[in-house]
């Protein structure tokens, strides 16, 4: 019963690690003002050459709709390793079909080329529930928690070392580490796992 309803889950389990994959399109370096030192001026070893304080950055489509937006504390670019760093951060990233899933961390850490993002400490990836649509079913939320995800957005894979739980409506999965890799559509679970099914609501 165990295995069958997490075969079931993990059908949907993509539509969450995607949705962070899609976050890590976003990449304050693009958008913050890069300083314009003398070389003899700049700072050595690493050292933060700018900040940013309780900013939010925005994205949209040529229609005009939000695609992304990443809210932090504060933000510190690292030129000796060209990284960014946000305290208490805060992604959120909407499809054209309008899914929500929003992502938090008590600190992130992207390269400049956004093919890593690195989520540390209360580390929450969430898509909100979908009402159902003529031919699609309803989705419950869905929620990715860890204090620490990894992930690659080049190659599609999302990894922790760390314990995780994954909840789908009122199902909850826990495991001692995962690693997913999209392309390939392969979910390993590491250590102690475990899951906890909720019998389904019979219709009259």
């Amino acid at each position: 019963m165990v295995r069958q309803g997490w075969e079931q889950f993990s059908l949907y389990l993509p539509v969450v690690l995607m949705g962070l994959l899609a976050l890590g399109t976003w990449w304050l370096v693009r958008n913050a003002p890069m300083p314009l030192l003398p070389t003899a001026e700049r700072q050595q070893g690493h050292q933060p050459d700018y900040f940013m304080k309780s900013f939010s950055v925005k994205s949209f489509d040529a229609t005009g709709r939000l695609q992304s937006e990443v809210q932090g504390e504060e933000a510190r670019h690292y030129p000796d390793t060209d990284t960014l760093e946000i305290d208490n951060a805060r992604m959120r990233s909407v499809t054209p079909l309008g899914r929500l899933t929003v992502a938090t961390a008590d600190r992130a850490l992207t390269n400049a080329d956004g093919s890593e993002v690195q989520l540390f400490g209360n580390a929450i990836v969430t898509r909100e529930p979908l009402p159902a649509k003529p031919g699609s079913p309803a989705q419950p939320r869905l929620e990715f928690r860890s204090e620490f995800l990894h992930a690659y957005t080049n190659t599609e894979r999302v990894r922790s070392d760390k314990p995780v739980t994954l909840t789908r409506g009122n199902d909850r999965f826990t495991a001692d580490g995962m690693d997913y890799d999209n392309l390939d559509q392969v979910l390993q679970l590491r250590g102690r796992v475990r899951g906890v099914l909720q019998p389904g609501v019979a219709k009259p």
